[in-house]
């Protein structure tokens, strides 16, 4: 009953792609399967996955939408890391933390990270909720979890909202993925 791979009561598979699908406005955005997609972006340069994802609490559950992005990577290993913003009340900077694997590799993502200059404006306005990025083998996943572009479902009282994904929202979204995909290629 209370199984973690059950998915929560009242929850439609896909309602949510399709209203971000609406709301992100790119080039190509196909579904795939009940909760997942392809999106290409307007040049093309960035192929994305967009994967629906679940999160109960009581009498209430969310649908979270995750951008995942695949970079072939110049080396192979095993890591696992996650990028953050600094400070407790003002966003003051990115820091890396390492989880798994080489131990170098967190120190050498968030160099890299601040020396890219377009990808550092657009990492520190974005109102994300996750970002990990994954080594595995001769490839980067990035699991970007973004706090619009999802779905708050209550059950009582009743109700559906989806949380837009602003303009400047999508701009910086696109501009980090596109800014992690040229900076884990030459790592």
């Amino acid at each position: 009953m209370f199984s973690p791979q059950r998915p929560p009561a009242g929850y439609r598979p896909g309602v949510t792609l399709e209203h971000l699908r609406r709301n992100i406005a790119l080039a190509r955005f196909e579904v795939t399967g009940p909760a997942m997609a392809t999106a290409v972006s307007d040049d093309g340069n960035l192929q994305l996955e967009v994967v629906e994802r679940t999160e109960s609490q009581l009498l209430m559950h969310l649908v979270m939408t995750e951008f995942v992005l695949r970079v072939p990577a110049s080396r192979e290993g095993t890591a696992r890391l996650e990028l953050h913003h600094g400070g407790a009340v003002r966003r003051s900077g990115i820091r890396c933390r390492q989880r798994d694997g080489h131990s170098d590799l967190a120190t050498r993502v968030q160099t890299a990270v601040e020396k890219d200059p377009v990808l550092y404006q657009a990492l520190m306005p974005l109102d994300f909720k996750r970002l990990r990025i994954d080594l595995q083998g001769h490839q980067w996943c990035v699991r970007l979890e973004h706090m619009g572009g999802s779905e708050v479902v209550n059950r009582m009282p009743a109700f559906r909202r989806y949380i837009p994904l602003s303009r400047e929202q999508r701009s910086v979204l696109l501009a980090t993925l596109s800014g992690l995909q040229r900076v884990l290629a030459t790592l």
